[in-house]
């Protein structure tokens, strides 16, 4: 029983560690290590709590407790009464503070109620600003998440070049290795020169420089992939093939939402400005204590209430100065939303006319590649049979292998150019 938990333990543990190998499992890392959608979370639930603050403050019963003292002494000259008061009700001569708007002294402590009257519509358009401002945030994450599939995707098309090259030059080390030990017997038998099989040598020492090359630009390729995705894994892994294809064109571009949310932002602040030309009324009540003489201090308890009531009238036409300077802006939005459609439509235009290029070019070189393989093996044929020379065979090698890696870099491309495609086409 031991044994089995620790076997339960030790999968959960692997299960928990396993190592990124997908496409999917890079992206989904890449959107929880951002900082940049971390961050934007963040200011969206800020927006919606600034929403209720903003409610709160508007339209909620707010209490305050407001404690006060003055101290005003006075130095009397009448007399007979000669000397410091500090609480003084009347005096004829002395030095300090007039008396009358002192009272020689204030003391207060109350409890004061404000309630907003008819504030809803108000507080609605105060909290508007805030709702957008979530909108953007959602936005923002979005946008965000959309970039991050272009380079995450991006590298890992590069990780797979990386990956076909080694499992090319791989494949031509073993075709030599195989051609060297026939070879290799040829010799012994008188049938073949020497020389021949330190051709093939050299060619598989070469070879496996390449693949030396391949696997250092893959590890190097890959750690990228896993800087740009925030993992922080370091095993070498073989990742899963991808297919891409293209996208249908949506109804409307997702970019051109960042201009919609900029332009409700401004009407948004424009309104949330104008609120200051209403009138607002307000109930308020207090209680509490409120005298200016210690002696009849315990009769000075009491309450009041009232209605408060506060419009601007007139402050230098600075409401018509905002919305000329709001019109102008929507305007500038305007244009620049319309300049990115034209350009959004232009780069896809040139994607698509460089990806129709690609399909006849990955043609010939299929056939090419394949007319090559074929030359190849009966190369290998004739070797063996010493009707032809391994410098001949090399050069065929080396042929096939530039067919590889051209055919290669162009499935590369096109890839790229789909994502490309896919990520303007959003």
């Amino acid at each position: 029983m031991k044994y089995l938990f620790t076997l339960l333990f030790c999968a959960v543990g692997f299960s928990s560690v396993k190592a990124q190998s997908s496409l999917p499992d890079f992206l989904n890392q890449a959107y929880n290590n951002s900082p940049l959608i971390n961050d934007n979370k963040n200011q969206l639930v800020n927006s919606q709590a600034e929403v209720e603050r903003i409610k709160a403050m508007t339209t909620k019963l707010q209490l305050s407790l407001n404690a006060y003292y003055l101290f005003a002494p006075v130095y009397i000259t009448d007399a007979g009464h000669k000397g410091f008061n500090f609480n003084p009700s009347s005096a004829t001569n002395y030095y300090g503070y007039d008396i009358g708007t002192t009272n020689g002294g204030s003391m207060q402590g109350m409890v004061t109620a404000t309630q907003p009257l008819f504030a809803s519509k108000r507080a609605d358009i105060l909290a508007e600003q805030a709702r957008v401002g979530a909108q953007i945030n959602t936005n923002m994450i979005n946008l965000t998440r959309h970039d991050l599939e272009k380079t995450v995707t991006d590298q890992y098309i590069l990780c797979l070049l990386d990956k076909k090259q080694i499992s090319n030059a791989s494949e031509n080390m073993k075709i030599i290795d195989q051609q060297r030990v026939i070879v290799k017997k040829l010799v012994n038998a008188s049938l073949l020169k020497n020389s021949d099989l330190i051709l093939l040598n050299i060619e598989y020492e070469n070879n496996q420089n390449v693949l030396l090359t391949y696997q250092a630009a893959y590890h190097r390729d890959l750690l990228e992939l896993r800087i740009m995705s925030g993992s922080r894994d370091t095993a070498t892994v073989t990742l899963d093939t991808v297919s891409l294809h293209l996208k249908d064109s949506p109804q409307q571009s997702a970019y051109l939402e960042k201009f919609r949310l900029d332009s409700l932002n401004l009407v948004a602040s424009q309104k949330a400005f104008e609120t200051k030309y209403q009138p607002q009324l307000s109930a308020f009540g207090n209680t509490g204590l409120n005298g200016t003489h210690f002696n009849t201090l315990y009769d000075r308890f009491g309450l009041s209430a009232g209605l408060n009531l506060s419009w601007a009238i007139l402050d230098g036409h600075q409401r018509e100065i905002t919305r000329k300077k709001t019109a102008l802006q929507q305007q500038t939005i305007a244009f620049s939303k319309n300049n990115a459609q034209i350009q959004n439509d232009l780069r896809k235009k040139q994607v698509l006319d460089e990806l129709n290029s690609y399909d006849g070019r990955l043609q010939n070189q299929q056939k090419q590649l394949g007319e090559y393989q074929s030359l190849l093996n009966s190369y290998r044929t004739q070797v063996i049979q010493a009707q032809l020379s391994v410098i001949d065979f090399i050069n065929v090698l080396k042929n096939r292998t530039t067919a590889q890696r051209d055919l290669l870099q162009l499935e590369t491309n096109r890839n790229l150019l789909i994502n490309a495609y896919n990520y303007w086409n959003w």
